[in-house]
């Protein structure tokens, strides 16, 4: 993760580390002192190296001092100059979030079929007439599938969901690219901006569902008030829709969620609680009958559990302890809204609502 990047002596000095003590600092875009990874990632350190004068011959000493913590994260630096500092300053999480690391752009000729049609494809994407064609092609296909309202009512369904996560990219200052259908595997909300820290993965990938369940509450009032089982019938299938949506298998939201919990976890007692997290869920979603949904739970727990082990080589700033314990109880909260809702219809005796239930209970 790239931690610092400033001018010094008229060229632009950049520090990366991570979070099993590797680091590299770089001068004019060439490295020029750093650290193995040892495993010792928080504490004070120094990096040291010399330049030439171009016109005196004089030897410059130039050092960079900091002191890094990843969890909760903050950096203080000092650059020194012959042992006189010259600048220092502080970053802080927000820091993180809104930088934008330097990317060395890959110069790659290909003009084999498959490059060409990558390219086509990409040319394709950036096309604003796609979003309409996916869209016109989304509605003909579940038109077909159903009935032109049920139509109508899923891809608006879609879209909330996708709009959840493109105002949380837009919270963090990320370029978006906007909403894509796709006929029969729902939406794709895309951004320029690569994430930085395991928190915007995480709001990002939950303001979806969440979203979705705030969605699912207005219709289910509006059935309420008006008695148009319509509205029922959108809260459970827009309830099951954004539940599938929060299971902790990637690429899904909720597979997103419990990684970067997991990830942001040093100890072993950490995954160890987490793991009896995931089981609790998954004994209670036995015990309601909800079979499909613990199944995929425990799938979700042995897939992070293997994966926890690649966490220091991550590039993305961890959750501090905090952080964890609020994205773990927001995860909860939206599950259980959504299970409520499909369980709360579903005991209205009509088959149709039943549906969504009988799908969980497979």
């Amino acid at each position: 993760m790239e931690l610092l990047n400033t001018e010094f002596l008229g060229r632009p000095l950049r520090l990366e580390a991570s979070m099993a003590g590797w680091q590299v600092l770089y001068w004019d875009g060439q490295p020029v002192a750093g650290k193995n990874a040892d495993g010792i990632a928080d504490g004070d350190f120094s990096l040291e190296f010399s330049l030439t004068d171009q016109n005196s011959g004089r030897v410059i000493q130039c050092r960079l001092e900091f002191s890094l913590k990843w969890q909760p994260f903050h950096f203080d630096w000092r650059l020194s100059l012959d042992e006189e500092a010259v600048a220092d300053g502080e970053r802080n999480v927000q820091d993180i979030e809104r930088q934008v690391p330097e990317v060395k752009p890959v110069v790659k000729k290909d003009t084999s079929v498959l490059g060409l049609l990558s390219l086509g494809f990409k040319l394709f994407k950036s096309a604003k007439i796609i979003k309409v064609v996916l869209a016109g092609a989304s509605l003909a296909a579940y038109s077909w599938l159903f009935s032109l309202p049920f139509a109508l009512s899923l891809l608006a369904c879609l879209v909330v969901h996708e709009y959840g996560h493109v105002r949380a990219m837009k919270y963090f200052g990320m370029k978006t690219k906007g909403i894509y259908l796709i006929p029969f595997m729902g939406g794709l909300a895309l951004s320029d901006s690569k994430i930085n820290t395991r928190w915007q993965d995480v709001v990002i990938s939950l303001m979806g569902p969440f979203f979705g369940l705030g969605m699912s509450i207005l219709a289910l009032t509006a059935y309420w008030i008006t008695g148009e089982i319509f509205f029922a019938g959108i809260a459970a299938f827009n309830s099951l829709l954004n539940l599938f949506n929060l299971l902790p298998v990637l690429p899904l939201d909720g597979g997103h969620v419990l990684k970067s919990i997991s990830f942001s976890m040093n100890s072993i007692t950490g995954l160890i609680l987490c793991g009896l997290g995931v089981g609790l869920g998954v004994l209670i979603s036995y015990n309601f009958g909800l079979a499909l949904l613990g199944f995929l739970l425990l799938i979700g727990s042995v897939e992070i559990f293997f994966e926890w082990k690649q966490r220091h080589h991550s590039h993305l700033l961890p959750l501090d302890r905090y952080g964890q314990i609020f994205s773990a109880a927001w995860y909860l909260i939206t599950v259980a809204g959504l299970v409520a809702i499909i369980m709360y219809l579903a005991g209205t005796g009509d088959a149709i609502l039943g549906l969504p239930l009988k799908i969980l209970n497979s």
